[in-house]
């Protein structure tokens, strides 16, 4: 079992930034590759950004290339989504994923462990 408590949501104006962190417990999180997704409203969930156990490598979706960056910190079981350049599309709820397994090129396949998710709204 994993459990999963993000962070860091808020309102912000466009062209800000938000630091979002998602702490686990439960079970060894370096194990682990670690994801985040996002759902606007009237939308379906879509990837946002994983990275591998280790944390050498990252992968995005397309449109927060250069914009978004994933890391995480093993000795403090966190990863951390930090968000630059945040447009009025990046509006949506923010959720942690947990235990997934990421294919070749980078896809993500999410895992059975999520987080509440946070709120991330951004204003024009």
């Amino acid at each position: 079992q994993v459990q999963l408590v993000e962070s860091g949501g808020g309102l912000v104006q466009a062209g800000g930034s938000l630091r979002l962190s998602c702490a686990a417990s439960g079970r060894t999180f370096s194990s682990i590759p670690m994801g985040w997704f996002r759902q606007a409203p009237g939308k379906e969930r879509e990837f946002v950004a994983v990275i591998t156990r280790s944390g050498i490598s990252t992968f995005y979706l397309d449109s927060v290339k250069g914009r978004f960056t994933i890391s995480r910190d093993n000795a403090k079981n966190t990863v951390y989504l930090q968000m630059n350049s945040l447009k009025p599309e990046d509006t949506a709820v923010y959720y942690c994923n947990a235990d997934g397994r990421i294919y070749a090129g980078g896809t993500y396949d999410p895992g059975r462990y999520w987080g509440q998710g946070t709120q991330v709204t951004v204003s024009s």
